[in-house]
């Protein structure tokens, strides 16, 4: 079974613009990115999948394969379904490209995971959520899973709601996906469920279609550049 990495990145940044290309010990971001992710024992390749013609001649220089897509799709998932329909492969990891901390272990347990539960149609990761955590935050995505570990329902609300004293495990949502190649191409021709809109989670239209998302827990939490602050955590955390 062929699985395959693909990072989608663009320029156009509201918050950080330029964003993949910023300097992060001596590196460029997304170069950090490709080479954490081409650590995964179980991905077979990685790639890059961008707009910017820029992005691509930097990937060329440290010896990544970068694929020039469509600069009118709407998000990463739909660039990542546009290399993927040119390609062989069983499964495609969409990985984000503002994580330059990404996790080798964490992508290799989501790619077996996805293998392991043969009913799910895409695979995702949780991580669990403690005290300091402020599970009211919009900015941070919840996921609710059975117990067989299928997502459902994701949320930026706090879920499960604290009604009544528990000791339920919360965990927050890493947007790193693992998709069957057939799945995701169905996925990206599909309308927006309405869910999906008024969250702004994607992953929403999966299960309003009635499709299983296996959750793959991690004790790596994602550590995503947005903004300055942001870049200036991840030069120290690398050695700048």
């Amino acid at each position: 079974m062929k699985a395959i990495g693909v990072i989608p990145a663009r320029l156009a940044a509201t918050r950080l613009p330029n964003k993949p290309l910023l300097d992060i010990a001596g590196k460029p971001m997304i170069q950090w990115v490709w080479e954490r992710s081409s650590d995964a024992r179980m991905l077979d390749e990685v790639l890059v999948a961008t707009p910017d013609p820029e992005i691509v001649s930097a990937c060329q220089s440290f010896g990544a394969v970068a694929v020039l897509t469509s600069p009118d799709h709407a998000t990463g998932t739909d660039r990542v379904a546009e290399v993927v329909s040119a390609r062989e492969a069983d499964i495609a990891v969409n990985i984000q490209g503002d994580e330059p901390l990404t996790h080798p272990e964490a992508l290799d347990a989501l790619v077996e995971g996805l293998i392991e539960q043969q009913d799910a149609a895409l695979g995702s990761l949780m991580f669990p959520l403690g005290p300091d955590d402020d599970a009211a935050d919009p900015n941070l995505v919840k996921v609710v899973v059975d117990r067989f570990g299928f997502a459902l329902y994701f949320s930026r609300a706090e879920i499960p709601y604290p009604r009544n004293p528990s000791d339920v495990q919360r965990y927050g949502h890493m947007g790193i996906y693992a998709w069957r190649r057939e799945r995701l191409l169905e996925f990206t021709a599909m309308p927006r469920a309405g869910t999906e809109v008024s969250e702004s989670l994607e992953q929403l239209r999966a299960l309003d279609a009635g499709w299983k998302i296996c959750m793959v827990r991690t004790e790596h939490r994602p550590v995503g550049v947005d903004t300055p602050g942001d870049l200036e955590r991840a030069r120290r955390a690398l050695g700048a």
